[in-house]
C-alpha cells in the first residue's frame, strides 16, 4: 500500500492512498505522521486503518497521473549516506584523484570503515516534490542525480516507510576537496523526494528494490542505468543506528541510503534535462532540471 498527498480542486493538501490498481482513496488524516500516530494509539498498523478507509469508501474520479502532486511526508529534514555501493566508491574516487585510479582514498577507507558516511541533505524548505524543479548548482559544471532509496523515520529511528529520493550532487565541487561535502549537496531545490510512501508492513525484503534512473534531453532518452538495493554494503539498521548517535531526529525524517548509480564520468545535468528515479512497488519520481539563469528570486 502506498501513500500520497495532492492539492485537490481547492488547493488544499489531500492525504490518500494509492492502490495496486491505482485507485486513490482520500484519507481523513491531515499528513503522514498523523495517520502513525492514530495506529499507534490504537496499536495497530497504519494499514489496517487505511484498509479500513478504503473498505468503507469510494475512490475519487481522478487519475493519479491527473493530480498534482506533493512531497508524501514534509520531511523536516533530510540525512544521506554516502559510498555505500561499489559503484559509488568508484565514482568518489574518479572524481577526488581527477581520473587516475592509482592509490587508496579515503572513499576507500570510508566503504570499508565501521563508521559509515552520513551527512545532512535538505530540510523541508529545500526539498521539491513529483513533477516540480530541481536546480542546479551556479558554480558547478558537472552535475548529476543520484537515485537513493529514501527511509521514512520516527523520531526513535524506526523505518515507517520507503520512498524515492533524488540526492542531487556537484561532482567536480566534491572532488576538489572533500571539506566542500555541504556546498556540493545543499543549495536550494538540490533535494526532491516521492512520489510515494510504501508503508513498511508490506515490505517483506528492502534488499531486493529495483532501482532505475533515466535523464531524457530534448525527448530523447541520453542515460539509463539500473541498480539494486541488494548491492549495499550497509544494512539499513547499521545506517540508522548513526544517524542517532547522540542526534536528535524529529517524526517523518527522511535517510537517504546511497546511489549504486552514477552517469558516464562525462556528463553533466543541463537546463531542461528530466528526470525519472523508478523504485520497483513504489513509484516514478520525475523532475526536470532547470539552471541559475532560468530561476526567478523573489525577495520578500
Amino acid at each position: 500500500m502506498r501513500i500520497i498527498r495532492y492539492l485537490d480542486e481547492n488547493s488544499v493538501p489531500i492525504l490518500a492512498a494509492l492502490t495496486v490498481d491505482l485507485h486513490v482513496y482520500p484519507l481523513p488524516q491531515g499528513d503522514f505522521m498523523e495517520l502513525v500516530r492514530q495506529a499507534e494509539e490504537e496499536n495497530t498498523f497504519p494499514l489496517r486503518i487505511v484498509e479500513s478507509v478504503i473498505n468503507s469508501s469510494n475512490p475519487i474520479k481522478q487519475a493519479v497521473e491527473e493530480l498534482s502532486l506533493l512531497v508524501p511526508v514534509e520531511a523536516p529534514e533530510v540525512w544521506a549516506s554516502g559510498v555505500t555501493y561499489e559503484k559509488s566508491r568508484e565514482a568518489r574516487n574518479f572524481e577526488a584523484t581527477s581520473g587516475k585510479l592509482d592509490s587508496t582514498t579515503f572513499y576507500d577507507k570510508v566503504y570499508d570503515a565501521e563508521r559509515p558516511e552520513i551527512f545532512f541533505k535538505s530540510t523541508a524548505a529545500r526539498t521539491v516534490g513529483p513533477n516540480n524543479e530541481v536546480y542546479l548548482r551556479s558554480d558547478s559544471n558537472w552535475q548529476i542525480p543520484e537515485p537513493e532509496l529514501g527511509l521514512v523515520l520516527n523520531k526513535k529511528g524506526e523505518v515507517l516507510g520507503y520512498t524515492i529520493g533524488n540526492d542531487m550532487s556537484c561532482r567536480d565541487i566534491e572532488g576538489e576537496n572533500p571539506l566542500y561535502l555541504p556546498q556540493a549537496k545543499i543549495w536550494k531545490n538540490a533535494c526532491s523526494i516521492g512520489p510515494a510512501i510504501l508503508l513498511a508492513e508490506t515490505v517483506t525484503n528492502p534488499y531486493q528494490f529495483e532501482i532505475t534512473c533515466r535523464i531524457f534531453r530534448n525527448n530523447v532518452k541520453v542515460v539509463e542505468e539500473k541498480a539494486n538495493t541488494c548491492q549495499l554494503k550497509r544494512t539499513f539498521d547499521e545506517l540508522i543506528s548513526y544517524l542517532i548517535k547522540d542526534n536528535q531526529i524529529f517524526d517523518g525524517t527522511v535517510l537517504l541510503t546511497g546511489t549504486s548509480i552514477v552517469p558516464p564520468n562525462e556528463f553533466t545535468l543541463l537546463n531542461g534535462d528530466k528526470i525519472e528515479i523508478e523504485i520497483s512497488d513504489i513509484g516514478i519520481l520525475k523532475n526536470s532540471v532547470v539552471a541559475p539563469a532560468n530561476v526567478s528570486v523573489s525577495i520578500s
